[in-house]
């Protein structure tokens, strides 16, 4: 897991300021765990929020090397002053997608380009990252594509397989990532049927679909288990799920995540109770013990006639999705 931090820490010896939280599997060994093992400077701030005082720690102490997300990203370019980030050699950002608009952005005010990663507690929890490309002489390796999650880190195997067959596919094919390697956990505290589900052979099923592509740097195009990213933060669908039902009466909803420029993704709802507005259970939703990230916007709340489902009865998560995605962009239209 730690290989790719080792060696930009150590070849470039870096000083390092992370503000992830350690109760969280990156958090406790790539974050606490690492810089007592390899003896690398490093600085902590205990609201990782405070963009502020982040940009004066890294300014007085000459931080060079930044673990942190999009979401706080978005922060420091409205906080941190280019002088304040001079120091730094490397940013490294995970939890969330990356958006182009963003990292470009980043770029220009800051003068340093985001290197993004992808990882999951099952495994340790990085799977791939963005590295610095490498040049000595005439050799050169290529360590960053933007718009991709990196390459694998060493150790670690990806395959990518048909979502229904769970057949290999060749390289640039989208289909559902499995990954392998001796980060991977050995299962869930005494939840053994749940652990079977997730298991394929000696691969962990991530649930998220992707390419690879024929260098092998993996894109991520779509999440299939039922959780958001929300400002780099968790969000459960089923949770969500359960307070809207309470909240109509138990008639059928489905929460779905979409794209969002700012948080990475954010919660739609659909659901089907004709007794009730958007307005009404936005309302009932907020007067619940959802924390505010969880509670889903006005404006990403739909009612529809009935909500989709597969020949097996189950729901159709895919086509509630594209629904969510269409009624959002309806009312964009009509505003």
């Amino acid at each position: 897991m730690a290989s790719v931090f080792v060696f930009i820490v150590v070849e470039y010896k870096c000083r390092c300021f992370w503000l992830l939280p350690f109760f969280r599997s990156f958090g406790f060994l790539a974050i606490m765990r690492l810089p007592q093992l390899i003896g690398c400077g490093v600085g902590y701030h205990q609201n990782k929020t405070d963009a502020k005082v982040m940009g004066e720690l890294v300014q007085k102490y000459n931080g060079t090397f930044l673990l942190s997300t999009p979401t706080f990203c978005g922060t420091y370019m409205r906080k941190c002053t280019r002088e304040q980030f001079a120091s730094l050699r490397f940013v490294v950002v995970g939890a969330e997608k990356l958006r182009e608009p963003l990292r470009k952005e980043f770029q220009e005010t800051f003068g340093i380009d985001l290197l993004q990663g992808y990882g999951m507690t099952e495994m340790s929890p990085v799977v791939a990252v963005n590295s610095p490309n490498f040049r000595e002489g005439k050799e050169n390796q290529l360590g960053t594509k933007h718009g991709t999650v990196g390459l694998p880190i060493p150790g670690v195997a990806v395959r990518v397989v048909d979502l229904d067959t769970k057949e290999p596919l060749p390289p640039g094919s989208e289909g559902m990532l499995l990954v392998r390697g001796p980060g991977r956990m050995l299962g869930y505290l005494n939840q053994p049927e749940r652990t079977a589900e997730v298991f394929q052979g000696e691969w962990y099923i991530t649930g998220d679909m992707v390419k690879v592509d024929e260098d092998g740097f993996v894109s991520i195009t779509d999440r299939i288990s039922r959780f958001s990213k929300v400002g780099g933060e968790m969000v459960p669908h089923l949770l969500v799920e359960d307070m809207i039902s309470k909240a109509c009466g138990d008639a059928p909803c489905a929460v779905t995540g979409l794209p969002d420029e700012r948080k990475g993704e954010r919660l739609a709802v659909l659901y089907t109770d004709t007794s009730i507005t958007p307005e009404e259970l936005w309302r009932r939703l907020s007067e619940t013990d959802l924390p505010k990230l969880w509670l889903p916007k006005l404006e990403n709340i739909h009612r529809i006639e009935e909500l989709p489902v597969l020949g097996t009865g189950k729901l159709d998560l895919r086509c509630v999705r594209a629904m969510g995605e269409e009624l959002a962009n309806a009312d964009v239209g009509q505003a």
